[in-house]
Formats: structure tokens, C-alpha cells, sequence
């Protein structure tokens, strides 16, 4: 019964995807993308459960479904994964956008470099041919930012490839008589002559939200949703959403129609961050690296008066637009440098986008947050009713339908996720 239960939810979502395949820019690759992560999670959970919270046996780290116990410790790619050869010292979190960053630029999947990845016989850590080449290109790109750009990241596999596996090398007269694509620079640069501050952009946010003193009165919150994954794969699932000022919040997403699914969970306590899901490799391990420094980073930015004080180094660039609203952007450095731009719209203030950039040694790792909707959830306070949250391995759509201000929040739920944290969810 078990396993036909995840046959039928595998069966169901692949069909879901190909019926909307049609309408995904990227194609087929996505659409093959998404129906291996369905699948290498279906391998995950059945292995998962006969070693649900079972330290991973020596020498197996990284098995589909595997649960590395490891206390707190940041873990690094190289300590858990096998035959890893140029990216080592690297933490975990790094690594696995560092795949991401290889699967969007070149429009490849897992089982274009792992065989049988997605099935009970993929073998990891074994070399295949697009393995061997992937480390010289590796070598590559940092060979060129090394000697030609005092090691800055410059280049990237992006750079040269753009979602192909062979990059172009000769000028298409529909490219250069077409309409040019909206490609925004990753760096902003302070625009010359323009007199608007960031200081300016952050305090007409806060007074968009609420003002400085009603903000200043919201210690916590928990909030309940919904959330469907990109294309509406896997189906929704019931989200709750806890915060604690100042630095505090875990997010939690049960698929309770299908329980067997198992449930993906974020939590960061203001010092370490943890996460567990059926669709990685690792269902469970704690953050570390750009991770980590992304979670304290939402989790600031979870209360709307604390903006000013986020960051460091923060630039203007000119206006544009995003989806024809007319925006201000603001740059600056977040937790342990952590490169942010954010697009605030230009009328009412209120934040529309924010893109965080992880690091990796062949390119930035990018998180999209796309917050609308914002409404009133007592004592004059703002907040954002539905999120686009985008990373290089999927999208959710969460909207939420309730805050509850001010709520009293055992400092368990921010811990690493339990069965008795879980339990305590309503």
C-alpha cells in the first residue's frame, strides 16, 4: 500500500507536468528535470523509511534518501560525499548550487552526468565522461577569474552557455534583430547624479508597512497557508510559518492529503539553521555556508523594521521596471557579505522583489522572493499574503491566508526538526 501510494502521487505529478510542458520556457529539460526529482524523492522516501533517523553507514553518505547525522557541525561536501575531486571545502549547502548552477546552464538534469540517477541503482561518486569534463571545466572557469580577473567571479558556465549544453559561437540574426531580453546585471552600481539614498528607499518601506513605531511592537507571528510548487507539481500542501524577532523563523510545509510524502521543513534560530526534505539527496542536515547566511537574512527581513540595519554597503542603481511597475533598486551586503539586490515599487514603496546571491566556485547562486499582496494583520502592520520564492532547483507559490501578531512561540519550533516540533503544529 505504501508504495503504491507514491506510484500514484509520481504517476499523477509526471502527467501533471507533461500536460503543462508545453507552456515551460525551457522545454523538455525542465520538464525531464522535474520528473527525475520527483523520482530520485520517491527513492529517497522509500529508503528513508527504513532508516528514518539512522546515522548514514560509513562510506554511504549520499545516498538518495540518506540521513546524515552529524550534531551541528557544518558539513563539507568533501566529508560527505564521495569522490569529489575539485570542489572540495565547500560546505554541503554550496555544493548542491553548485550543481544547480551546472543543471540551468546547460539545460541538463541529474542523469546527464550520474547514470541511473533518479532509480535504486544510481552510483553517485562513479565517474562518467560529462563527470571528467565537468571538473576541467570547473578548472576552467577559475583559471580564467584567476588570471584575468584577480580571482573575482566573472565568468561563470553561464557566461558562455545559456541554458545549452554547447555554447553558441556564431551571432543569430533573430537575436540581433529581435527584441532584446530583460538581463539585469547581477553587481549594481551607484547611479551617477541620482540624489534618492538608500536610507531614503528603506524608510519609505517601513512607513509603507506600518510605520517605524507599529513595526517596533510586532515581536512574532505565526502564519498559516498554502503553497504549490511550480507548475502545480506534486500538488499543495498546508504551510505555517513561525517567527520571533529579532532573527527567529521556521517555515513548515505538510502534504497531510499524502502524509507518506513526507513534510519539508526550514528552521533557523538565530544561530544555526537546519533543513529536511524529501527531495534532497540529504533529507537532513544543518545549513551552512550561503544557506545559513540566506535563512538569518529572511529571518531579519521577516520583521519589516529591521531593513535599515540589515545591510552594509548599500547602492542605488537608476529606476526601471518589473513587470511594468516602476521600481528603485537598493544593493547592499547582507549576513557575512551576502550580495541582495531589492526592487521596491516606486509608488507605494512597498517591496516587490528581493534576489539574494549564494556563492559557488563556477558562478553565483541566485534566490528569488517575490512578495505581494500586502495586507493589514493588526496594530497598523503590513505584510506580504503571497511569496514567488525561486531557487535553481524549483518555485512555490505560497499564499497565505492568516497572521496571528504577537503569538507565544516555544523556542523548540526554531530547533533542528523533530517529530515532536511537527506534532506541535496546528
Amino acid at each position: 500500500m505504501y508504495n503504491e501510494r507514491l506510484q500514484k502521487l509520481l504517476k499523477e505529478g509526471i502527467q501533471m507536468i507533461l500536460r503543462n510542458g508545453r507552456n515551460i520556457r525551457a522545454g523538455s529539460r525542465v520538464i525531464l528535470a522535474l520528473a527525475v526529482m520527483a523520482v530520485v524523492w520517491v527513492v529517497g522516501v522509500t529508503v528513508a523509511a527504513g532508516q528514518r533517523g539512522a546515522a548514514a553507514p560509513a562510506g554511504q553518505a549520499g545516498t538518495p534518501g540518506t540521513q546524515v547525522q552529524v550534531g551541528d557541525k557544518p558539513m563539507m561536501a568533501d566529508e560527505v560525499f564521495k569522490n569529489v575531486q575539485v570542489l572540495k571545502g565547500i560546505s554541503v549547502d554550496d555544493f548542491m548550487g553548485t550543481m544547480g548552477i551546472m543543471c540551468v546552464s546547460l539545460a541538463f538534469d541529474c542523469s546527464d552526468c550520474h547514470d541511473n540517477a533518479g532509480t535504486v541503482k544510481v552510483d553517485w561518486a562513479a565517474d562518467t565522461p560529462r563527470k571528467r569534463t565537468a571538473r576541467r571545466m570547473v578548472t576552467m572557469v577559475q583559471t580564467i577569474n584567476k588570471d584575468n580577473f584577480g580571482g573575482r567571479q566573472v565568468v561563470s558556465c553561464w557566461t558562455c552557455h545559456r541554458n545549452r549544453d554547447r555554447p553558441l559561437v556564431t551571432p543569430t540574426m533573430d537575436v540581433l534583430y529581435g527584441e532584446p531580453p530583460e538581463q539585469r546585471d547581477d553587481i549594481v552600481t551607484q547611479a551617477a547624479g541620482l540624489k534618492t539614498t538608500a536610507a531614503q528607499i528603506f524608510d519609505k518601506y517601513i512607513q509603507a508597512m506600518g510605520g517605524a513605531q507599529a513595526l517596533s511592537q510586532l515581536t512574532s507571528y505565526v502564519a498559516t497557508g498554502t503553497s504549490v510548487g511550480f507548475g502545480g507539481f506534486g500538488g499543495g500542501g498546508t504551510v505555517h510559518i513561525y517567527a520571533k524577532s529579532p532573527d527567529k523563523r521556521s517555515t513548515f510545509i505538510q502534504f497531510k492529503d499524502d502524509p507518506d510524502r513526507g513534510d519539508n521543513s526550514r528552521t533557523y534560530n538565530g544561530n544555526v539553521g537546519w533543513v529536511k526534505t524529501p527531495l534532497s539527496v540529504l533529507l537532513d542536515y544543518s545549513l551552512s555556508g550561503s544557506e545559513l547566511d540566506g535563512a538569518r537574512l529572511d529571518a531579519i527581513l521577516g520583521f519589516p523594521g529591521q531593513i535599515k540595519t540589515a545591510f552594509t554597503n548599500t547602492r542605488v542603481g537608476f529606476p526601471t521596471s518589473i513587470n511594468d511597475v516602476p521600481v528603485e533598486v537598493v544593493q547592499g551586503e547582507g549576513p557575512r557579505g551576502l550580495m541582495t539586490s531589492m526592487w521596491f515599487d516606486s509608488k507605494t514603496g512597498l517591496l516587490v522583489r528581493i534576489i539574494r546571491y549564494g556563492k559557488s566556485p563556477i558562478g553565483r547562486v541566485p534566490t528569488q522572493i517575490d512578495p505581494s499582496d500586502y495586507r493589514d494583520i493588526g496594530g497598523g502592520v503590513k505584510m506580504p499574503f503571497k511569496w514567488t520564492f525561486a531557487w535553481l532547483d524549483g518555485r512555490d507559490t505560497i499564499q497565505m491566508t492568516s497572521y496571528q501578531r504577537n503569538a507565544p512561540i516555544d523556542e523548540i519550533m526554531f530547533g533542528r526538526p523533530t517529530n515532536e516540533m511537527l506534532a506541535r503544529i496546528k
